[in-house]
């Protein structure tokens, strides 16, 4: 196939009309041709047929189609209808995520779109690891508390006389030495907590919930209204979901009172409003449902600039 004919073998049969043919446009009359998103392709070859060569010419249309197009609809026997397998996802890339917005109803309110600078971090372990270590301490009460020798209930005579007696010289029975004695260097009530870079703290929040949403687990509801303060709903609605032992709930506000009935008495159902919402939390639960107002409340305390 050659992608051009000669002059002079063209010139030798004369016009292609004399011979009964068509005449098609040459590759140059056919750049006038392009306009808009229309690109026409020419490709020209000579063929024989058990006689002289023929001139052939095939001309290709390619058509961008935008939504803007009009030139109607695209031809629904050459749509397939089968489900269109997308190459997984890289995570950590800072893109953003659209996700399909439903409620308990399983119905359809739209689509959402998911910071990506909020919910596609890298995920880093050691991160996770630093914040959940930093919250266990926080909420550690410190309570314990042992009793030192001038707390010990008990006299303060001295047992028997210094010499003569061949026993070891004790000056007080309430030394750690004794039954029911003082403790030495025991545990005081104090606070087990440390310092963590506010930076760090929302990194980890940012890691756990770009870790649920490639997992898939987390899901995005227009509201988290229930019809009625009846356990089963909640139940009915758990038992849908696949591989999930344990749900968390996050609403933007208040939890609605209705909400908190439903769900007091299931020990794998909890909920939380968007302010209380923290990574030792959403590691504890397999699937984080957030309502759209706290989805946008988390996004916006995660761009709130931190105060030094």
């Amino acid at each position: 196939m050659a992608l051009s004919i000669s002059r002079r073998i063209v010139r030798s049969f004369g016009s292609l009309s004399a011979l009964g043919f068509r005449e098609y446009p040459t590759v140059a009359d056919l750049s006038d041709q392009i306009a808009g998103d229309n690109l026409l392709h020419a490709e020209c070859f000579s063929f024989s047929k058990g006689g002289p060569s023929f001139l052939g010419f095939r001309r290709f249309s390619t058509t961008i189609l935008t939504p803007d197009s009009n030139g109607g609809a695209f031809p629904s026997d050459l749509l397939s209808s089968k489900t269109v397998l997308t190459p997984e996802r890289t995570i950590g890339l800072y893109e953003d995520l659209v996700v399909p917005v439903t409620n308990f109803h399983n119905e359809d309110h739209g689509l959402m779109v998911l910071a990506g600078d909020v919910f596609d971090v890298p995920i880093r372990k050691d991160i996770i690891h630093r914040v959940v270590r930093w919250q266990l301490a926080k909420r550690q009460q410190g309570t314990h508390s042992t009793k030192t020798i001038s707390e010990v209930s008990g006299t303060g005579r001295k047992p028997w006389q210094q010499k003569g007696l061949g026993r070891a010289r004790h000056g007080s029975l309430r030394g750690p030495q004794f039954r029911g004695g003082a403790t030495m260097h025991g545990p005081k009530p104090r606070s087990h907590a440390f310092k963590l870079n506010k930076k760090v703290r929302r990194l980890g929040l940012k890691i756990a919930l770009s870790a649920r949403a490639a997992e898939g687990k987390l899901l995005v509801f227009e509201d988290l209204e229930v019809p009625t303060h009846k356990t089963k709903n909640i139940v009915n609605y758990v038992n849908q979901m696949e591989n999930t032992k344990k749900l968390l709930l996050v609403d933007g506000g208040p939890i609605n009172e209705k909400l908190k009935l439903a769900t007091q008495n299931l020990h794998y159902v909890n909920v939380l409003p968007s302010i209380g919402l923290n990574v030792y939390s959403i590691l504890q639960h397999d699937a984080l449902v957030m309502s759209r107002d706290a989805v946008n409340r988390i996004v916006e305390r995660m761009h709130t600039p931190i105060n030094r």
